[in-house]
Order: C-alpha cells, then sequence, then structure tokens
C-alpha cells in the first residue's frame, strides 16, 4: 500500500485535491484524518487540513486478490474437469469464430434490445471471466452491460453462486479486482469494471446504510465516536457516502488493510 500527504482549507478540499492528484475515485482510496481544520481569531493563525490518502497499485490489487480465491479442490473434482476438458475445448472452438465475427461486425454497436453491452471492452471482460470462471468450476453466465461511459456492471447468473461471493462478498472483491486488472492492463485508457451475482451488492449495500444511520444516531445523542468492525474499501465507501451529508457526525479511517475500519465521530462544527 501507499500514501500521500495532503492539505486543504477544510478536510473534504484535500480529499479532493489527493483524488486529482492521484486520478482515483473516492471508492479506490483510503482516507484519515492527521489534522482537523482549526479557523483562527478574525481569520488569523488558523490551520488547514492535513489528511492520508492510502492506494493500491492495480499489481497490488491483484497479488492480493489472487490468495482471496479459492483454490481447486483436489481429487474428484480434479477428475471430474479433465473429463469434461476434452468437450468445452471443442464447444469453444466451434463458438470462437462466430463470436469474433459477430464482435467485429458490431463493434460500432455498444447495446442490443435488452441492454447488454456488446462492444470491444465488454468482450475483453467476458473473456476474461469465462476462463476465471471455468478455473472455479463455476457455470454461472455473464452479462456485462455499460452503467455510464468507461463503467461496466457485470452480472453473474446461475445457481448457487455463494461460493462466488465468498465471505462477506470477499471472493466476489477478488474477481472484481482481478477483472479490473486484467482488462485494463496494456490499455491505454483504463475502464472500471464492477462485478455482482445474486444482487449482494446491492443488498450489502442497504444493509450498511441502515447501520450507518443508526450508528450517526447514536454518535448525535451520546456525542461520542464509534468504531466500526473492519470493512473492506468498498463497505467503507458505502459508509463515508452515506454519513457525508449527516449533520453533527463526520468519518474517517484508521487502521491497516485487512483490518482497516472506519470511525463516525461526533463534529459539532457541521451541526
Amino acid at each position: 500500500m501507499s500514501y500521500i500527504d495532503v492539505t486543504g482549507k477544510t478536510e473534504d478540499e484535500a480529499i479532493r485535491k489527493a483524488l486529482a492528484q492521484l486520478g482515483m475515485d473516492r471508492d479506490d482510496v483510503s482516507v484519515e484524518i492527521l489534522e482537523r481544520a482549526k479557523s483562527g481569531f478574525l481569520g488569523l493563525g488558523g490551520n488547514p487540513a492535513r489528511v492520508r490518502v492510502t492506494y493500491a497499485d492495480p499489481e497490488e490489487e491483484a497479488a492480493a486478490s489472487v490468495t482471496e480465491i479459492p483454490a481447486a479442490e483436489p481429487a474428484k473434482k480434479q477428475e471430474k474437469k479433465q473429463e469434461k476438458k476434452p468437450e468445452k475445448k471443442a464447444e469453444k472452438k466451434a463458438e470462437k469464430p462466430a463470436a469474433k465475427q459477430e464482435v467485429k461486425a458490431e463493434e460500432k454497436v455498444e447495446t442490443v434490445d435488452d441492454g447488454i453491452c456488446t462492444d470491444a471492452n465488454a468482450a475483453r471482460i467476458c473473456a476474461f471471466l469465462e476462463g476465471l470462471l471455468e478455473h472455479l468450476d463455476s457455470k454461472a453466465e455473464i452479462k456485462v452491460y455499460e452503467a455510464e461511459k468507461g463503467r461496466y456492471k457485470v452480472i453473474l447468473e446461475g445457481q448457487k453462486l455463494g461460493a462466488l461471493i465468498g465471505r462477506r462478498g470477499e471472493t466476489l472483491d477478488a474477481i472484481q479486482q482481478l477483472t479490473n486488472y486484467a482488462v485494463n492492463s496494456g490499455s491505454e485508457k483504463r475502464i472500471r469494471v464492477h462485478v455482482d451475482a445474486e444482487n449482494y451488492r446491492a443488498k450489502r449495500e442497504q444493509s450498511l446504510e441502515a447501520l450507518a444511520a443508526k450508528v450517526a444516531a447514536k454518535v448525535v445523542k451520546y456525542r461520542r465516536s464509534v468504531t466500526l468492525e473492519p470493512m473492506n474499501a468498498y463497505e467503507r465507501h458505502v459508509i463515508h457516502s452515506a454519513l457525508q451529508e449527516v449533520a453533527g457526525v463526520t468519518t474517517y479511517s484508521i487502521g491497516t488493510e485487512p483490518n482497516r475500519r472506519v470511525v463516525v465521530s461526533y463534529d459539532r462544527d457541521k451541526r
């Protein structure tokens, strides 16, 4: 992990400057408030806010993610894969030319009628995920949508996808990080890929927003800081965003991965 320290008139300004300097989004980084902004008497003698923004290089994220994906099981599953492999290869050989022709013929068409994206980026995303899911012995169907320019949403559909989600979404996060690294490797224009399965992220986001509101109410009532359980970067981003405009509280992160936590603190200046 790497970090930079940035100052600004306010904490928000310092964070914005850091994100602009790194060329990253808020959910790509973790923020720690080192010094809060202090206004001096009659505008004199004040101190700027200072924040530390921690981020990971794509190579580091990919290396960390690989360890989180469950390894293929030995013995029976290995034999099962060896029996199925020739059949899958034969199917792929028959399908590959048609797929390439379709992408070439419609390279200028981004979506079809049901909203599924078929551009070159979507083709790379599908190609990588097909190989990864085959390695994980999963038959999940891959659907790619372009949420907005440069941002793609991947939905994995099928039966019993719990193994692809993992505990608290850890395996799903690893798949997402590896996909981002793979499709952006060697490409001049970076894209963002979000991977979801069984609507897990939307459900988790609702749960985290409810937790944030409950904790914020306690912080304002008792005027005490509350430190939440360790969360990944995505989950911390949800908490920060949910409480960004809430009066009386401010949030920041402490600790190092994978035990980095969000602190919800009382802020009387924000009331």
